[in-house]
C-alpha cells in the first residue's frame, strides 16, 4: 500500500476525526478509504444506470413478470 498525505483546513480536519471517533474507524485513513469506496460505488452505479436507460426496454414489469422471476429462483415444490 502507498501513502499519500493531503491538506484539510482545521474545521474539516476535526470533522474527519470526529467521523473516526464517532463512526469506529481505527484512523483517519480507514475512513477516507471508505468514502473512496463509496464514490467508486456510486459511479459505478451511475454508469449502470445510463446505461440502463440507453438500452432498449425490457419486458413489462407487472405482476406476471415478477411471478416467473420468483418461478425461476425458487426451489421446486418437490425439493
Amino acid at each position: 500500500m502507498t501513502t499519500m498525505n493531503i491538506s484539510l483546513p482545521d474545521a474539516l480536519k476535526a470533522f474527519v476525526e470526529q467521523q473516526v471517533t464517532e463512526r469506529g474507524y481505527g484512523t483517519s485513513s480507514e475512513y477516507v478509504r471508505e468514502l473512496i469506496r463509496r464514490d467508486l460505488d456510486r459511479q459505478e452505479l451511475r454508469r449502470l444506470v445510463l446505461e440502463g436507460a440507453e438500452s432498449e426496454p425490457a419486458d413489462v414489469a407487472d405482476a406476471w413478470y415478477f411471478e416467473r422471476l420468483r418461478a425461476r429462483v425458487r426451489p421446486p415444490a418437490d425439493a
